[in-house]
């Protein structure tokens, strides 16, 4: 049997397993338990936040023949074939490679054939915002009075290129990024069924790093399991995800804030000759530079650091006064390292005009 990635391994199987997204899953569930399914949703929001997964509950949802408080039951006929990938009335469409009119027509001309297995016939349509304006303008109609048999889900992660005569046709929903504690318990919940063992603070450092995506903290916690057959520790985090040098940039923001070049740029190019990635140092640095913005007008309820440099931040503070941190964060971001990684001296610049 083929292993698979925890991302699609640990999929959720009906709107209770779903991490964050609650104000979604309510207004779907009660639409369902209504029976006021709309013929058109439109999905939105960053990558990795649930979208797809919504989308193939909601198809089964409305398929399932025994649902539950709008959940799918997942143990009759069509939901043990929606599970396994069998079912035929799921057609699941990449706009990406999709997206030309005569792609569109097919689709169109294949919407009134009866479902095969189920009530409805559902498609997703993932990155819809990839279709060119001559397939919009070729599916407007379809999507605005589809067969009752049909319902579409249209997935973008770029809101913006999605023409308004299209929204307009769908109910829309927002997917926002999931919280550190989201990812969190969904990701403990992975380890114990996968018997892993992972201290707390490494499965932290996952979720922090993941940015609100939790298909990429499980990428990254798949990727741990096969590295590390032992504990997990966060040390092991932080090196695979290159961001083992915390203290050394800790260090680096002391000298820039108290105005110490010559250190400053000894520790930046000690950096370079060991091999750092120049642009993710240049990231981290700028993520203390605005930890230390956030603590020094009391709005750090946010920060997810560890402990010990939240309070190292906060001894910082006392130091420096507020003008010189406002130059460095403006200093520090617009920092070009584009066109070439390979040198040091943009950082180099910068760090001199600071300090």
């Amino acid at each position: 049997m083929t292993s698979q990635t925890y991302y699609r391994k640990w999929r959720p199987d009906n709107f209770g397993n779903l991490a964050g997204q609650e104000h979604v899953r309510t207004t779907i569930q009660n639409a369902i338990i209504k029976d006021r399914i709309s013929h058109a949703y439109l999905f939105c929001g960053p990558r990795g936040t649930g979208k797809t997964s919504t989308a193939r509950i909601l198809a089964k949802a409305v398929n399932c023949l025994n649902p539950d408080s709008g959940n799918p039951c997942n143990r009759c006929d069509l939901c043990t074939s929606f599970n396994a990938g069998t079912f035929l009335d799921l057609i699941e469409i990449d706009a990406a490679s999709n997206n030309r009119v005569e792609d569109i027509r097919d689709l169109i001309e294949k919407i009134n054939f009866s479902p095969v297995q189920g009530r409805r016939k559902v498609y997703i349509l993932d990155e819809a915002h990839m279709l060119t304006n001559s397939a919009e303008n070729a599916f407007l109609k379809t999507l605005e009075e589809p067969p009752s048999h049909v319902m579409f889900i249209l997935c973008t992660t770029e809101m913006d290129k999605i023409a308004p005569t299209i929204v307009s046709r769908c109910q829309r929903f927002d997917f926002k990024l999931l919280s550190t504690n989201d990812i969190c318990s969904r990701l403990s919940e992975i380890i114990q069924a996968e018997q892993l063992t992972i201290d707390h603070e490494a499965i932290s450092a996952i979720a922090r790093f993941a940015s609100g995506s939790l298909r990429d903290a499980e990428n990254l916690l798949d990727q741990l399991s096969v590295s590390y057959e032992e504990e997990v520790t966060l040390s092991q985090v932080e090196d695979l995800l290159g961001i083992s040098n915390r203290e050394k940039w800790l260090e680096l923001v002391d000298y820039i804030m108290v105005g110490n070049t010559s250190a400053s740029l000894t520790v930046l190019n000690q950096a370079a000759w060991e091999g750092v990635d120049l642009k993710l140092m240049q990231h981290q640095v700028m993520e203390l530079l605005r930890a230390l913005m956030l603590i020094n007008w009391n709005a750090d309820k946010s920060l997810n650091l560890p402990e010990h440099i939240t309070q190292h931040l906060k001894g910082m503070l006392e130091q420096i006064p507020t003008s010189r941190l406002s130059k460095a964060i403006k200093i520090w971001q617009n920092i070009d390292l584009r066109h070439d990684v390979s040198t040091t001296l943009p950082l180099e610049i910068a760090v001199v005009e600071i300090c």
